[in-house]
């Protein structure tokens, strides 16, 4: 896959994000081939059924596909430079004889700059393996911090259920 899109001559690097640039529509940026970026984008999406670290910053650069700008390309190679540096990063299922489920859930209050909805993030172990997990945006506008909370573990354990 590195191969494909020419990332495998570049420098790796540690995080998947850049935690101090927010991802927005970016209207008055450079505008960058629709395809090439889809194509980035879906690569990382297969990918990122096996790898839970790049998840959250896929699930940031996935909303933009429709008109990518060159913040959001920059954004994708990030990740790439990332998954250079972090080859052996995977899923592991290892033989386990405790087979107890845990869940744990959080939000981000108000973290989407474009609508100010907060995001869920839930994972599930079953014993000391990650068997399930998701980050999605909320569909209501949370008032506070407890509420987007309240959101999430609602969410958790309705898929519990």
């Amino acid at each position: 896959m590195l191969k494909n899109f020419k990332m495998n001559v570049l420098k790796g690097i540690g995080t998947p994000m850049n935690s101090k640039i927010k991802l927005d529509r970016d209207e008055k940026g450079k505008e960058v081939d629709k395809k090439l970026y889809r194509s980035m984008v879906g690569s990382l999406l297969y990918l990122n059924a096996s790898r839970s670290d790049i998840h959250f910053s896929m699930y940031l650069c996935d909303r933009f596909q429709s008109n990518p700008k060159e913040s959001q390309l920059i954004a994708i190679k990030r990740i790439f430079r990332y998954l250079i540096s972090t080859p052996s990063v995977g899923l592991y299922y290892p033989k386990c004889k405790n087979l107890n489920l845990i869940e744990y859930s959080d939000s981000d209050f108000a973290i989407s700059r474009m609508d100010r909805k907060s995001t869920s993030e839930t994972c599930q172990f079953l014993g000391h393996a990650l068997v399930y997990w998701f980050s999605k945006k909320q569909t209501s506008v949370a008032l506070s911090t407890v509420e987007a909370e309240y959101i999430a573990a609602e969410s958790c354990v309705a898929k519990i259920l």
